[in-house]
């Protein structure tokens, strides 16, 4: 796992962590986990799906998204989504933060 600078409030910070390839605090809600993530600059997700339906908005740094070999940037405060089983892959080249919302097809 990557490091951890605190972006978050207390409050979200004392969630518990996700279990995955990037440092999140999970809260869980009905058909949905919300996820508070953070990516040290240089991260990289490999390409990969879901089986959620993923929406998420962007509250620092930058999102290089890539759906379908298309990259796409969002910053502060752009949201994205990327419906479930379709193939994506991310970067982030600065530190970065989101939410991001994992909805049940």
């Amino acid at each position: 796992m990557h490091g951890h600078v605190q972006h978050f409030p207390p409050e979200i910070e004392a969630l518990a962590a996700f279990d995955g390839p990037f440092h999140a605090f999970r809260l869980p809600a009905e058909n949905s986990d919300v996820l508070f993530a953070s990516y040290p600059a240089g991260t990289r997700i490999e390409p990969h799906a879901h089986e959620t339906d993923n929406v998420g908005v962007i509250t620092k740094g930058e999102l290089l998204l890539s759906v379908d070999g298309h990259q796409t940037a969002y910053g502060l405060g752009d949201w994205y989504h990327v419906p479930a089983g379709v193939i994506h892959a991310a970067q982030f080249d600065v530190d970065s933060a989101e939410i991001e919302f994992w909805f049940q097809p």
